[in-house]
């Protein structure tokens, strides 16, 4: 099994979250997508995080529609901060088999990640241009994914709800839906 492991705090999830996901699993050729939201992120501010059932719920929410895609709770679950390593090393145990590719933005090559190294020997590390950024990664293990570049991120998301202004074609319909209903 190839698996994309497409980890964040999707605060809000939005289409440049969806857009990367299906590219990297036509590009990549992977069997599935599982996105996983963070419970604690180690380089973000968590006073800014929509409750996490809330995100896990808008996840669902916007990939029900696609059978490539799938939602993990596990780092939800798990106590403390959510380090990708410890995912992925869990991730190892229920597919021992299975071939796998991190799927980040290029914006997190400058962050210092905890397993790094280890990381580049269990998982392709699949990096996606996000827009100003032009990441040459040249390391084992890493490749870059070619990507349409739109200028989005959840943070103009929550600006915008704070702002009374619109979300639509931002997010999927049933995310915008359910964000306007309980609040973002």
């Amino acid at each position: 099994m190839r698996l994309g492991i497409f980890g964040g705090t999707f605060n809000p999830i939005h289409i440049g979250h969806l857009l990367l996901a299906q590219n990297a699993r036509e590009t990549l050729r992977l069997d599935q997508v599982l996105f996983i939201p963070a419970r604690i992120p180690p380089h973000k501010q968590t006073s800014k995080l929509l409750p996490a059932s809330l995100r896990l719920k808008l996840v669902k929410l916007a990939i029900r529609k696609n059978p490539s895609f799938a939602v993990s709770d596990m780092e939800l679950k798990r106590p403390g901060t959510s380090y990708t390593i410890d995912t992925v090393l869990q991730l190892r145990k229920q597919f021992p088999t299975g071939r796998f590719f991190l799927l980040i933005g290029s914006d997190l090559l400058a962050v210092r990640w905890r397993g790094w190294d280890k990381l580049r020997r269990l998982c392709t590390i699949v990096v996606a241009q996000r827009p100003g950024d032009n990441p040459s990664p040249r390391q084992p293990g890493v490749r870059l994914l070619p990507m349409p570049q739109l200028e989005i991120a959840s943070s103009d998301i929550r600006d915008r709800l704070a702002k009374n202004r619109s979300i639509r074609y931002w997010v999927p319909e049933a995310v915008e839906r359910a964000l306007l209903r309980y609040g973002g």
